[in-house]
C-alpha cells in the first residue's frame, strides 16, 4: 500500500461518491485529509468518522475567496499542503441545447476552479515539493452523443493538467491526471435508481472488465499517483477505465467471424 504518512492532502468534492473514497483511502495511507465540499452534513460526518487527522472545510470551489480560505485552513490546522486532489465537478449538460450559462458554469466548476486552486496552493506545494492529481474522465477523450458541456470541460481539465505539469516543474511540483471510466458513483446511482446490477450490465459492452468500477478502485490509484512511489511521474494520465480507452469501434467482438457468418446466407 502506498504510504502517505504525515502528508497533508486537500480533496475537493471529498465528502461524497468518488471523492469520499479518495478521502478515506488517503487517510488510511497515513495522510491528514482536508475535505472540501459544499454539503456540511456529509463533510462534517466524514471528518468525525476519520478523527483528528481530518478537517472539513465548507467550500464552493467557484469562489476564489473560499478557495483561499480552504488553503489557509489546511495550513493553519496541519502546517502544510503536500497534495491537492481536484475531484469536485458538476455534470450539468443539455447536449447541443446547453445554454450559455450552463456552459460557463460547467467550465468554471470543472476546469477553471482547478486552475485557481492550484495557484492558491502552489506556494505551499512548492515548499514541500508536493503534487496535484486532477480527476479526469474518459469523456475528455471520446465524444459522447447527447453530451457537450461536461466532456468539453473535462477535455479542458486534461489540457490544464499538462499545462500545470509544465509550469510547475521548476517548482518541483508534479501534476498528473487519473482518468476515470464508468464508476459506481452518485450519478450512476441516481440514473439507475440505485441498481448496481443494471449499471454493470449496461456498462459491460463499453469496457473490458464487464462492469463499472468501485470508487475504491479509483481511490487506490490516486493514492499511488500522489505518493513518493510515483516520484518520476508528471504530466501523465493514468486510466482507471476498465479498458474503455483500449477499445476501438469494434469493441471486443471479432469482426471476421461475423463477416463469415453471412457467407451461408
Amino acid at each position: 500500500m502506498s504510504r502517505l504518512d504525515n502528508k497533508v492532502a486537500i480533496i475537493t468534492g471529498g465528502a461524497a461518491s468518488i471523492g469520499k473514497a479518495i478521502s478515506e483511502k488517503l487517510h488510511q495511507c497515513g495522510a491528514r485529509v482536508v475535505i472540501a465540499a459544499r454539503s456540511a452534513d456529509r463533510g462534517e460526518k466524514l471528518a468525525r468518522e476519520l478523527g483528528e487527522n481530518a478537517l472539513y472545510v465548507q467550500t464552493d470551489i467557484t469562489r476564489d475567496d473560499q478557495l483561499q480560505n480552504l488553503v489557509e485552513r489546511a495550513v493553519a490546522r496541519f502546517g502544510a499542503v503536500d497534495i491537492l486532489v481536484n475531484n469536485a465537478c458538476v455534470y450539468d449538460d443539455d447536449g447541443a441545447q446547453t445554454c450559455r450559462d450552463m456552459w460557463l458554469s460547467t467550465l468554471n466548476t470543472n476546469a477553471v476552479s482547478a486552475a485557481m486552486l492550484g495557484e492558491f496552493a502552489r506556494p505551499h506545494l512548492t515548499r514541500v515539493k508536493g503534487n496535484i492529481v486532477n480527476i479526469g474522465s474518459i469523456s475528455a477523450q471520446f465524444p459522447h452523443i447527447g453530451r457537450w458541456a461536461y466532456p468539453v470541460s473535462k477535455a479542458t481539465l486534461r489540457h490544464l493538467s499538462k499545462t500545470q505539469a509544465l509550469e510547475y516543474a521548476d517548482d518541483g511540483v508534479r501534476v498528473n491526471m487519473v482518468t476515470v471510466g464508468h464508476c459506481w458513483s452518485d450519478p450512476f446511482e441516481g440514473l439507475t435508481g440505485d441498481n448496481r446490477a443494471h449499471a454493470d450490465k449496461v456498462s459491460a459492452a463499453y469496457n473490458l472488465m464487464g462492469r463499472v468500477a468501485d470508487a475504491q478502485e479509483v481511490a487506490s490509484v490516486v493514492a499511488f499517483v500522489c505518493s513518493d512511489e510515483a516520484s518520476y511521474m508528471t504530466g501523465g494520465e493514468v486510466p482507471v477505465d476498465g479498458g474503455y480507452g483500449a477499445m476501438g469501434p469494434e469493441q471486443h467482438y471479432p469482426l471476421m467471424p461475423l463477416l463469415m457468418a453471412g457467407s451461408s446466407d
